[in-house]
This record gives C-alpha cells, sequence and structure tokens, in this order.
C-alpha cells in the first residue's frame, strides 16, 4: 500500500512540474520590455521566440540522457539550463550586464530546451509508474504544462505588478525550487507492481476525481486573476492557487469512495485502459483477427489475405473506368487510405504516407498559429493600446489552453455513448481559429481581443494534447516517440514562417508608431495586425480543410476498430 501511495506522490510531483516549466507561454508578457532594453526590431524579437521553439528540434537529447544518467540528474539538469537560460536573459533585461544578440538567442535556444528535458522526466515518470493507465496519467500533466503563464502571472502580481522583467527572474528560480521539491518522491519511486483489475478500475476513479481538481484549478485562475487590485488580494489569490495544487496530496485516501464511485459513476464512464491514447496493443491484434475474419463474409471486401500478411498495405485506386470514378476528389480520399490503425510505420513509410502530411499540414496551419499568436500577444496588446491588459490576455490564453487539453480526454470518457473518430475532433478543435483571427482581423475592440485570445488557446490546447493520441492511432503506438517529434517539427518551423512574416508587417507599418529611446520600432493601430490576422486566418482555413479530408480518409479506419472492440467485448 505504501508503493501505491509513493506512485500518486510521483504523479503530484509531475503535475507540479509541468504547472511551472511551461515557461516559452509567457514570453509575451516581457517581450516588449525585452525589445525596447536590446533596441532590436520586431523581426529579431520573432527570433528570440523561434529560438525558444527549436528547442523541441533537440529534445531527443533527453531521451539519450536517460539511456545513460538517472532520472533525477536529467531532471537537475533541464532546472540548470533554465536557471542559465532565463537568468542571463534577466540580467540583460534588468541592464546588469550586456550581451550581444547572439548570445540572448542562444540563451533562448537553451532556456527552450530545458522545457523539453522536464517534458521527457514527467512522461519517463509516468509511464514508468502508471503502466495500466499511462495514457490517463500523461493527458492530466500535459494539461497543467498550459496553465503556467497564469500561475506566473499570479505570482507577478503578488511580488512586484509593475516589472514585466520579474516574469525572468521567475521562469529562472520557480522550476529549479519545484526541482528539489519534487526530488524527493522521485528518489523513493517504488518498484512496479502489476495492478489487479480492481486497482486498475480504482487508478481510473483517482484520474477522474483529479481531471474535476484540475478543472476548478482552471476556473479558479480564470475567474479571480483578473480580481487581484493589490497586493494583499494578488497573494491570497497566488496562495489559493498553491492551496489547490497541494490538494492532489490526499488522493490516496479517497480510496475509500471506490465503492460508492462503483455504484453510481463507473457504469455511466467508460474507464478501463487508456483515456487518453486510444489503441491498445492487445485491442489492435484483436482488431486486425477480425477484420481478417468480417472480410470473407462482407459483400464490400476491403481486406484480403494479402493485406492481412501486409498490413501497411493501402487500398489501391481503382482503375480508370467511368468519370466519378477517377474525379479528382475521389483520388483525394482514396489513394494511400489507412485500412487499420495502430499500424507500426518506418521512417520511410510515414513520410510517404499521405495521410501524415493531411495531418501535418493541419498541425502546421492550427495549433502552431496559436502558439505563434501567444507569442506575439505582447505587441497585439500593444498596438491596439491594450498595455495595461497584457497579464489578463497571457492568463486568458493559458487558461483556455488548460481547458482544451483537458477537453482532448473527453471524447474517451464518452465513447461508450457517443464514438466519434479522433481526427474528426481533431477537426471540431481548428474551428475556433480562423473564426478568432476574422474576429481580429474585423474588430480592435478590448472585448473582440480577448474573445479571440480565448478561442486561440482552447483550440491550440486541444490540438496539443490530442496530437499524441492521434499520432499513436494513426502511425503505430510503438513509434510514436520518434513519429511525434517528426511531426512537432512544424512548430519551430511555424515559429519562424508566421511570425517572421508578422514582424515583418509590423515594422512596414512602423511609420505608424513611435520609436523609444533604444530606436526600436512601436507600431500602434489595428494595421499594425491587420493583414497578419487576415493571412493568418486563410492558413487556418487551409488547414481545417486539410483535417476534414485526413478525417474522411481514416473516418472507416475508425469504424471498424470501434466495432471490432465492441465486438471482443460482447464476446467475453
Amino acid at each position: 500500500m505504501a508503493g501505491q501511495s509513493r506512485k500518486w506522490m510521483i504523479l503530484v510531483a509531475t503535475i507540479w512540474i509541468q504547472a511551472f516549466t511551461g515557461t516559452n507561454f509567457d514570453f509575451s508578457a516581457y517581450s516588449s520590455e525585452l525589445k525596447s532594453v536590446l533596441g532590436i526590431s520586431q523581426v529579431q524579437l520573432n527570433y528570440l521566440a523561434v529560438a525558444s521553439d527549436l528547442g523541441k528540434v533537440f529534445g531527443w537529447s533527453s531521451g539519450l540522457a536517460l539511456m545513460y544518467f538517472p532520472i533525477w540528474t536529467v531532471l537537475f539538469a533541464a532546472a540548470f539550463m533554465g536557471f542559465v537560460g532565463y537568468g542571463v536573459q534577466w540580467l540583460v533585461i534588468t541592464n546588469f550586464i550586456s550581451l550581444p544578440y547572439i548570445m540572448v538567442f542562444l540563451c533562448c535556444l537553451l532556456a527552450g530546451l530545458s522545457i523539453c528535458w522536464f517534458n521527457t522526466v514527467c512522461f519517463v515518470l509516468c509511464i514508468s509508474n502508471f503502466p495500466a493507465n499511462r495514457s490517463l496519467a500523461l493527458s492530466l500533466t500535459v494539461s497543467f504544462n498550459g496553465v503556467s503563464a497564469a500561475l506566473y502571472t499570479l505570482a507577478y502580481n503578488a511580488i512586484n505588478p509593475t516589472s514585466p522583467e520579474l516574469y525572468l527572474l521567475l521562469n529562472a528560480l520557480i522550476p529549479l525550487v519545484i526541482s528539489f521539491t519534487a526530488i524527493i518522491p522521485i528518489l523513493r519511486q517504488p518498484p512496479f507492481e502489476p495492478l489487479p483489475p480492481d486497482g486498475v478500475r480504482r487508478d481510473s476513479l483517482m484520474f477522474l476525481l483529479l481531471n474535476i481538481l484540475a478543472a476548478l484549478n482552471g476556473v479558479y485562475l480564470l475567474l479571480f486573476e483578473s480580481k487581484s487590485s493589490d497586493l494583499t488580494s494578488a497573494r491570497l489569490l497566488f496562495g489559493g492557487a498553491i492551496l489547490l495544487l497541494v490538494l492532489p496530496l490526499c488522493i490516496p485516501g479517497l480510496v475509500i469512495a471506490r465503492s460508492w464511485y462503483h455504484r453510481t459513476i463507473h457504469t455511466s464512464f467508460r474507464l478501463e485502459g487508456s483515456g487518453f491514447i486510444l489503441v491498445d496493443p492487445d485491442e489492435l491484434e484483436l482488431h486486425k483477427g477480425m477484420l481478417a475474419h468480417e472480410a470473407s463474409r462482407e459483400s464490400y471486401q476491403l481486406l484480403d489475405d494479402d493485406v492481412v500478411s501486409n498490413p501497411v498495405k493501402t487500398i489501391p485506386v481503382e482503375e480508370e473506368g467511368d468519370a466519378d470514378e477517377s474525379s479528382c476528389c475521389k483520388k483525394l480520399v482514396t489513394r494511400g487510405q489507412l485500412e487499420l490503425l495502430g499500424i507500426e510505420h518506418s521512417l520511410w513509410q510515414l513520410l510517404s504516407r499521405a495521410d501524415f502530411w493531411f495531418y501535418y499540414i493541419a498541425y502546421f496551419c492550427g495549433g502552431t498559429i496559436g502558439l505563434v499568436y501567444s507569442n506575439n500577444l505582447g505587441q497585439i496588446a500593444q498596438s491596439l493600446g491594450q498595455s495595461s491588459n497584457t497579464t489578463t490576455l497571457v492568463t486568458l490564453y493559458s487558461s483556455f489552453s488548460f481547458f482544451g487539453r483537458l477537453l482532448s480526454a473527453t471524447p474517451d470518457y464518452i465513447r461508450a455513448k457517443v464514438y466519434f473518430a479522433r481526427t474528426g475532433w481533431l477537426a471540431i478543435a481548428l474551428l475556433p481559429t480562423p473564426i478568432a483571427l476574422f474576429l481580429l482581423a474585423s474588430s480592435g475592440t478590448a472585448s473582440a481581443l480577448q474573445v479571440g485570445t480565448a478561442l486561440m488557446g482552447l483550440s491550440s490546447g486541444f490540438i496539443f494534447a490530442a496530437a499524441v493520441s492521434i499520432t499513436s492511432e494513426l502511425f503505430g503506438p510503438n513509434s510514436v516517440g520518434v513519429n511525434h517529434n517528426i511531426l512537432i517539427t512544424n512548430i519551430p518551423i511555424g515559429s519562424l514562417i508566421y511570425g517572421f512574416l508578422a514582424a515583418l508587417v509590423y515594422d512596414s507599418h512602423g511609420s505608424t508608431g513611435t520609436k523609444t529611446m533604444t530606436d526600436s520600432v512601436v507600431c500602434m493601430g489595428r494595421g499594425c495586425y491587420y493583414l497578419t490576422f487576415v493571412w493568418w486566418g486563410c492558413l487556418s482555413v487551409l488547414g481545417l480543410g486539410s483535417s476534414l479530408v485526413l478525417f474522411i480518409r481514416t473516418r472507416r479506419a475508425y469504424q471498424r476498430f470501434e466495432q471490432a472492440r465492441i465486438s471482443s467485448n460482447i464476446d467475453s
């Protein structure tokens, strides 16, 4: 029983780590001050944001480090990288030291790399301590990464709400302090003990309660962050947020609610197995076998012996016939179409599959735009005369990103009653992005800015959290580590391209703004980002269209997988 309690302590530790290491999301809160101190253009400021995202390109180094060093050393390596990366930037922005632009760029790169190392540590801890419910553990901890900016804003308001450079100091110190706090349960990590079926169900209850508590945390941050009108109330609110993060420590004591939960809630929610990654290896094998058996009986035969022996094989395009069958739309939907979920894809198979590129475009033109929007939020607010509301907007984006991440697990909780392909949920999640961007292009009011920011956060948060599941389902759960890292290469690419274009438009309208003492242009007016919002909106429509094509192409594979799963449950 002590081992079971220690694993929940580790989960709480990973929640704390994730909650305070999403430091890239508060970049917009201090970016204007950094731009002014360095005397750089908007294009150069964009390169600093790109540098942070470039850390994802080198994220594989954390996995390599774990092969040779214990997990606690990797944790502290991440903490010290962030301490140096953000600490040096704080010294620069406060004029303690003066560094050339390239050195500040490298500090941003180091800080971004630290985030990837923190994420890897949390993922490994979740997988090793919750093998039966690893997906639920991952979805929960990933969600808290989206609330970091809101927590840092509360800490900022509680200490000195007139000093934007304080964000950099907090980014450097808090993850280091959290690492020292989390090291105790990590060092006392229990040995692996297989759980009986009753234990798996009990853990599922705990995860449901933790998700409810996480939702309350998000509501608290969203509703009360703007109420911190003075230092006393700000400190009380920050203390309340910390209390909500400490409450999960009580979760082992909730085991006594197991019998009540089984009688009331468990019959309404299907929580067995994974709630985050839909594909289970055993279910996939059964799914393949049932499909092979059904193929001999179905009149619209989709699978044959050759497909079963070579499951990566795709549905071929029919020979030329009538005009309808050879239409471009039909080829778009059927060429290289997936037949089965969860088939492992090598690197070459992944890159040669059309579904991957539809998925890549959907992510590139959806979630990545949301991330670049958050990086530019400080300048967007400044250009619209809303500089005083920048921290509120950062918290708004962070909170709704958090809710979007939590909502990404909802399809699995309700799949016993309402089943819909996860690629379809991806298309739905992309819909708020063009709505938000065209709203921002059509109106420069404070309310439009707040609504647009909330929609962008909600959409991008869902996409970020759901992407791991989609990658594992479409291209194989065992290859998800490599394949997903290939997918998210679109983030630094998009950060560079989208941010560079936005910066060019911003600087081109510099004549409508003013210059600071350091000669950095401050653009004022709707024109600073109008064309950017229009272009981003058009690209997000392209991403939405790509996600719809992906859904149409994969819908049949999802339906057949769900039918096989239901049939296996009936037979058992």
